[in-house]
């Protein structure tokens, strides 16, 4: 399978390194020449447009920022679906909204191109590890042919449904994820004031039963939520804004998981704008 790639930054860019050392032949396009530099060295080929490397792959892989971003690199002047082929798949491991993956998915359905949804997680150095969780949305015939290419950076690859479902999957973890932030960094806070020792305390808690990777990372920020702010805020206030929107087209009630996002979100003074009523 040929296989194209955009989306270089730190976690898409060793994504697209474990293809290309898996021996997949491989084409790269990026806006900027710079963020090529690092496959000079590699048997990877490059692609002066997005639609070139459309025509040059089976499988195309996108792994931009927002809904924006895929949307100009798919159907955007010079987009990839300007030169797949019928029979060709794209997949859109960006975490965007499910509707974004499913109105692309009927674009390419007239041109017989295949549309999945696989968001990640699990950042960089999973992605070099061969670690990564994929999230799948799509035809299952579509994501079993992507699923070899998925493995050399993934395990495990968990097919949910149709178009969308990897979204949703996605989201749902990150608002977990943001919800256990806060109840996380509020134990240690409240260790601090019966007189615990912070760091002493996150040994005990992350080898004991209520361990938890947002612990991990608020232990190693030192009890604080302010790196991860920095670091994470903006685009854990997006999913958990766009899970709530979400939630409420759907009727569906959200509970103490959104609430304990939120109290996260204003930790780090990324405060989601709440839904008119």
């Amino acid at each position: 399978m040929r296989v194209g790639f955009i989306g270089l930054g730190s976690q898409g860019g060793p994504m697209a390194r474990r293809i290309v050392e898996a021996g997949y032949p491989t084409t790269l396009w990026a806006r900027r020449s710079a963020s090529l530099e690092p496959y000079a060295d590699t048997a990877a080929s490059t692609a002066a447009t997005p639609a070139a490397l459309g025509a040059a792959a089976d499988l195309v892989c996108v792994c931009v920022v927002g809904d924006a971003d895929v949307r100009e690199v798919v159907t955007g002047e010079h987009g990839v679906l300007a030169g797949m082929t019928a029979g060709s798949i794209l997949a859109i491991h960006s975490t965007v909204h499910p509707d974004t993956c499913r109105e692309l998915s009927e674009t390419a359905a007239r041109q017989g191109v295949s549309v999945i949804d696989a968001p990640v997680s699990g950042g960089g150095p999973a992605a070099a590890e061969g670690k990564l969780l994929v999230m799948v949305g799509g035809p299952g015939d579509a994501v079993e042919a992507a699923r070899p290419v998925f493995a050399t950076y993934a395990n495990p690859i968990v097919h949910l449904g149709e178009v969308g479902a990897g979204q949703f999957a996605k989201l749902l973890n990150n608002l977990l994820f943001t919800a256990n932030l806060a109840t996380a960094q509020g134990t240690l806070r409240l260790g601090a004031d019966l007189g615990l020792d912070t760091t002493r305390l996150g040994e005990v808690i992350t080898h004991g039963t209520a361990d938890s990777f947002a612990l991990g990372r608020v232990v190693a920020s030192g009890g604080t939520l302010d790196g991860l702010a920095v670091r994470a805020g903006d685009l854990l206030r997006k999913d958990v804004g766009l899970l709530a929107d979400l939630a409420a087209a759907a009727n569906a009630q959200p509970g103490i998981e959104l609430d304990a996002a939120d109290a996260a979100l204003t930790v780090m003074n990324r405060e989601r704008q709440a839904l008119p009523r």
